[in-house]
Parts: structure tokens; C-alpha cells; sequence
């Protein structure tokens, strides 16, 4: 017998080795409000079909979780793919990218031929019909030799080249009847899980929609975003030209060689599109009505600070005069500070800015008037004055950075002719394999892990602790706001991970098993795994990982 303990109702329970997590549900009776889809066992994320032959600690997880999230998503990327498979023999399946509360995909029929509103009703009623029949995913464990041979067979060279290159002794993959696929996660024990998702047809592609965070029972919400959208599909066609469009290709040029060389070429991608920015920045100074001030933001650790350092460059090299103010300046006194209901400090929150005083001083400063500038004293919690005086002269412009740039409350008496908005965000455009995407918030995550980190400024353990908090204020106050701008930048690294893997292991591995932010650090850990490491002794100093990695 073993011994589980479930957080979820703060019971222990004796159990016959061997019992599956989901048997262990009903002897629990957890009252969840929505179906439970995954659990973490001593703090690492499982599926419901895991058994137990020791002592474990559980805590059940429905998709709320972002645990449970990824499981029901990754389950959802079968079902479609199942789906497709039997409707449309022969035909390509590629989930790309997030967009729109739901997964942007492509499926490419053998014929060639353009989906059509008919070929969505067909999707639909093949997915229904698998979700109505409860059919079982079954998990395999093979030598990874020869889960290359059955996917080379059924013409998988995505999955084969990540599988090549990994290292691993031993692969686990799994079937949907007789359909065999490969994910890096866990699934739901069976189809029948997956009744809340939705279809439509999206630019030339596919949306898959998945349940809302909020209210898991319904689809979220669908809002178009062409802007990201076109940013995304920027890089995905980069990375197609250059033949670099799963994990696997860059493991494989990597091990060629190649790592010089795409490191040049993912800095020089990067500051083209800066110096496009600032070209237009400069033809909208010198135009009949002239902008004076930049607003950038974007998403914790999308690396603002040194783009705003790489415009500037490029701005003078157009002959401009840019000054630089950032909103955290304007903070307003820690006493001051919006709380949460807990009583901690809600520093993301729009009114931890003294956006009244911001905005005068913009005005004045785009009035020919001086100004002093405040700086925040992050030791004291107090805005002080320290002699910083500014003025807004011939050939100057104003560059304002922070994650309230965009939120038109800052600059709602400035008009619009006088503002150029920059939107930075950090867009995955390479894919573990075709039915494997790279979540777009883990680049950034292990960004700040490494920061923090080598700062001093937190653990890993903190930062991951502290991250839910951080999407949760990105989602309400800034990415709202995304779609609004002028530009759109992706630092988004071509060989990111490759590079950041060799600083971000030993930080992980120093989170205790004993506490909930191992599941992350676990998932992080197994996910950089797959890359081939590249040391960043080529990494130029001006480049914008160097913000996190240092150097």
C-alpha cells in the first residue's frame, strides 16, 4: 500500500500500488468547479493515467491551472490532428502560434487546395464525433531509436531530427486509435475531457479556440489581431527561408557549425527592423505634422531597455536629438502605491504612475518649455528631484518607455499626429516540431530568471513564484493596448534558448523539489533540454541578451 496525500481536500488516503490518479479522484471527492484534467505529483505536472507505487503528495489541477491548461491544449492539438488525418488523407498539420485566445494552425491539403467554410463543418463534426466516442490516448515508452524509426516511416523528418538531436536513451509518445503522434507534455486520459474548443477559419489558416482561464466552461473570447498576427508570420517566413523552422533544423545546424553564422544573422534581422523604425520615425519628424514623442512598451523582460538604447543610435544616425524619460520615474510614492486586496503592492497597476503629472510634463516639454524630470529612488520608495532638467529643442524628440507607454490615458491630451507608438514583444517563431509550438511567455520567463538571478535581485524560485502575478497585469494593462501601434518589434532571439540554456540550467536546478514552484522549473528544466547549447562568448555587447545574460 502507499500513502497519497491530496492538497486539494488536506486528506491522506492509502492506496494499493499501482492506482492511477484517476481512480484516486473519486476516492477524494474534491468538489471542483470544472472538470479536472492533470495533477502534480511532489510538485511535478502529470497526467490522470500516471500510477503510483510510492508515497506521493497530489494536488489536482483543472484548466485554470496553467498546468492543467497546457495538458488540455496539448490533448485539443491531437484531437484537431486525428481530426484532419481522417478527413483529409494525406494531408500536413502545423500548429504555429498563439493568437487570439486560441492556436493559429495550418493544414495543408494534398491537393493543395484552400480550406473552405465546408471542410471547417467536416473538421467540426469529426472532432465532435472522436470527442463523443471517448476514445482513450495511450501513452507509449520506447527507445527513442525506435520511435525515429515509426515516425520516419510515417513521414515525421520534424520529429525525427528533434528526436535525433536530443539525447534522450528513451521516447514516449502516444495514439489516438490508430493515429501516433508526439508531445512533450502529458494528455487527458481521453477524448471524452475535451468537450469545450472551438473552430474557425483565420486569415489562411485555422484558429483553434480553447476554453477561458475565467470560465473554463465556455470558449474564450475571439479578438482579431492582424498586427501580431503579421508580426508572428514574419517570423515563421524567416525562419522557413532560412530552413531553421523546428528545433530540430537548428540543432542539426548547430551541430554543423552554423552557430556563428545565425548568431550574425538573428543581431543583423533585429537591427534592420530597428533602423526601419527609426527611418520612419524620422520621416514622421519631418512631415507636415510632425510627432515629437515615442511611446514604447511591451511585456515584462521583452527587452525595452536596450531597444530604446538601439533606437536612440539609429535615431542620431538620422540626424535626431532623441531624450529618453521613462515612466518609472514618475512613480508615485510608495505610501501611495495601489494595493491588492492581500495588502501587497500592485506595482503594475495604471495609478502607480502619476500619469496627471506625466502628461503635464510631456505637454510642456512638446511646448518648447524646460521641465525637471523626476527620478524614483526604488531604495526609499520616494520620486525625487534631482537636478535633471529637460527641453525639447531643433531636431529633438521625445522617447517615452514603460509598460503604461501605449494606455492612452497617459497621453489622452496629446494628439495623436504628434505620437509614434512602438509595440516590443517576444514571438516564438521556431516550433519543437510541427504539433509542438514554443510557448511565447517561456522566452520571457526564463529572460527574467536569469536577470533576477544574476542581479541578486531574486531567486529562481521567487521569480517563478511571483510570474502568474506578471501575466495577469500584462494581460490587463498592456497587451490590450498592442494592437494600437505605429511599430511592432519581435526580440524574440533565433537562437535564444540554444544560448540561454547553459545560464538557466544551474539557476533551475537550485529550486527545492519541496515547493510548488518546482513544477515550473521542472517543465523549463525538460524543455530546454531539447536544444543543443551554444556558448555566447560571439554574442555581440550590444545585443539585446545581453540585457539578461549579461556581459
Amino acid at each position: 500500500m502507499v500513502q497519497v496525500y491530496c492538497k486539494n481536500t488536506q486528506e491522506t488516503k492509502r492506496f494499493p500500488e499501482g492506482t492511477s490518479l484517476v481512480q484516486m479522484l473519486s476516492e477524494f471527492a474534491c468538489q471542483a468547479p470544472y472538470p479536472i484534467v492533470s495533477a502534480k505529483v511532489n510538485n511535478v505536472s502529470q497526467g490522470l493515467k500516471f500510477k503510483v507505487y510510492q508515497n506521493k503528495d497530489i494536488e489536482f489541477m483543472d484548466v485554470r491551472d496553467s498546468s492543467g491548461m497546457r495538458v488540455y491544449c496539448r490533448s485539443l492539438y491531437f484531437l484537431l490532428y486525428k481530426a484532419s488525418a481522417d478527413v483529409f488523407p494525406g494531408s500536413r498539420l502545423y500548429i504555429e502560434h498563439p493568437i487570439s485566445h486560441g492556436y493559429f494552425c495550418h493544414l495543408r491539403k494534398a491537393d493543395g487546395s484552400a480550406l473552405t467554410p465546408e471542410d471547417l463543418t467536416a473538421l467540426e463534426e469529426r472532432m465532435q464525433d472522436l470527442v463523443r466516442k471517448d476514445m482513450p490516448f495511450h501513452r507509449y515508452d520506447v527507445q527513442t531509436e525506435r520511435a525515429i524509426k515509426e515516425f520516419r516511416k510515417a513521414g515525421f523528418e520534424d520529429k525525427v531530427r528533434l528526436l535525433e538531436t536530443s539525447g534522450e536513451a528513451y521516447t514516449d509518445y502516444y495514439t489516438l486509435g490508430e493515429t501516433a503522434d508526439y508531445y512533450y507534455g502529458k494528455l487527458v486520459p481521453s477524448t471524452g475531457y475535451l468537450k469545450v474548443w472551438g473552430l474557425r477559419l483565420y486569415h489562411d489558416g485555422l484558429l483553434l479556440q480553447v476554453p477561458s482561464r475565467e470560465d473554463p466552461s465556455r470558449v474564450a473570447g475571439f479578438e482579431d489581431q492582424p498586427r501580431t498576427f503579421e508580426m508572428f508570420k514574419e517570423a515563421l517566413r524567416w525562419n522557413i527561408i532560412m530552413g531553421l523552422s523546428t528545433v530540430g533544423d537548428v540543432n542539426e545546424a548547430f551541430l554543423h557549425g552554423r552557430a556563428s553564422e545565425l548568431i550574425q544573422i538573428a543581431e543583423a534581422l533585429q537591427e534592420k527592423k530597428i533602423v526601419q523604425i527609426a527611418e520612419e520615425v524620422d520621416r514622421r519628424y519631418r512631415s507636415e505634422h510632425p510627432l515629437s514623442v515615442v511611446l514604447i512598451t511591451g511585456p515584462s523582460s521583452s527587452g525595452k531597455t536596450t531597444f530604446c538604447k538601439r533606437l536612440s543610435i539609429q535615431l542620431k544616425a538620422c540626424g535626431l536629438k532623441p531624450v529618453s524619460v521613462s515612466t518609472d520615474d514618475y512613480f508615485v510614492n510608495r505610501a501611495d502605491t495601489p494595493k491588492f486586496p492581500d495588502g501587497s503592492y500592485d506595482f503594475d497597476n495604471f495609478d502607480t504612475v502619476d500619469h496627471a503629472l506625466m502628461e503635464s510634463d510631456i505637454m510642456k516639454l512638446i511646448a518648447g518649455e524646460e521641465v525637471s524630470v523626476p527620478e524614483y529612488n526604488f531604495v526609499t520608495g520616494l520620486r525625487e528631484y534631482n537636478g535633471r532638467k529637460l527641453q525639447l529643442g531643433e531636431g529633438r524628440i521625445l522617447l517615452i518607455e514603460g509598460i503604461h507607454a501605449l494606455n492612452p490615458a497617459l497621453t489622452a491630451n496629446i494628439p495623436e499626429s504628434a505620437k509614434f507608438k512602438i509595440f516590443i514583444n517576444t514571438l516564438t517563431g521556431t516550433l519543437l516540431d510541427d504539433h509542438n509550438m514554443i510557448p511565447t511567455s517561456d522566452n520571457r520567463l526564463l529572460r527574467r530568471i536569469v536577470r533576477d538571478y544574476n542581479k541578486g535581485a531574486f531567486t529562481a524560485r521567487e521569480s517563478i513564484s511571483n510570474w502568474q502575478n506578471v501575466l495577469d497585469a500584462e494581460q490587463k494593462w498592456i497587451y490590450p493596448y498592442q494592437e494600437t501601434a505605429d511599430a511592432m518589434f519581435n526580440s524574440a532571439y533565433l537562437i535564444e534558448f540554444a544560448v540561454m540554456k547553459n545560464h538557466a540550467e544551474p539557476i533551475l536546478r537550485s529550486v527545492p523539489q519541496n515547493c510548488p514552484e518546482y513544477a515550473e522549473s521542472h517543465r523549463l528544466l525538460k524543455f530546454i533540454h531539447y536544444f543543443v547549447p551554444v556558448p555566447d562568448k560571439e554574442i555581440p555587447a550590444t545585443s539585446l541578451l545581453r540585457e539578461f545574460i549579461g556581459g
